[in-house]
């Protein structure tokens, strides 16, 4: 190419490419297409990630039984609670062991094991304690692991309020050291 060739193309103006018909109209449709359909997903979305943006609540205590009922000795109550997991909505019942230790204090323990969480009784064996029967663990009257399960027994908040106990969510196990 010789200098007075490469002088006339680099003053020629730039040539723009024009859209045909057929590619405006399939921008066009495409564009359109992605709009409806990110109408018709984001509530999709927003469904499912709806219940993971709600906060959670305190948790609620429930009225068990009456505070006179209660005795040195573990007693199994049942209870339900009114459960709300995302849209399902639902009234589990549940229980506890609910007792009074030495000093006239009342306490009440989960009754979910903690080895694999089959349900713990009372005194089956007639020794003064918990045992599961699905692996032996044992635990003592405060929920302390004897045997088997590598933690004590979760205990619920209690409340006493007009003469009844009320429970609330469950937590770790205060009363073992």
């Amino acid at each position: 190419m010789s200098n007075h060739e490469q002088h006339e193309t680099a003053h020629q103006p730039v040539q723009r490419k024009e859209m045909s018909r057929r590619q405006f109209l399939s921008y066009t449709l495409g564009g359109t297409t992605a709009f409806m359909m990110g109408g018709a997903v984001l509530p999709m979305v927003r469904f499912a990630v709806d219940p993971l943006l709600v906060k959670k609540g305190e948790g609620t205590y429930v009225k068990v039984v009456e505070e006179s009922k209660i005795t040195n000795e573990p007693q199994d109550f049942k209870f339900k609670i009114h459960q709300v997991d995302g849209w399902y909505v639902s009234d589990p019942e549940l229980s506890a062991w609910i007792s009074k230790d030495a000093n006239g204090n009342i306490f009440a323990l989960s009754p979910v094991c903690k080895h694999l969480g089959c349900t713990i009784a009372w005194n089956t064996k007639g020794k003064s304690e918990y045992d599961c029967p699905c692996h032996d663990a044992r635990y003592t009257k405060d929920g302390k692991n004897l045997a088997v399960a590598p933690k004590p027994l979760d205990e619920y908040e209690v409340k006493l309020e007009n003469g009844f106990v009320y429970l609330g969510p469950v937590k770790p196990n205060t009363r073992t050291s």
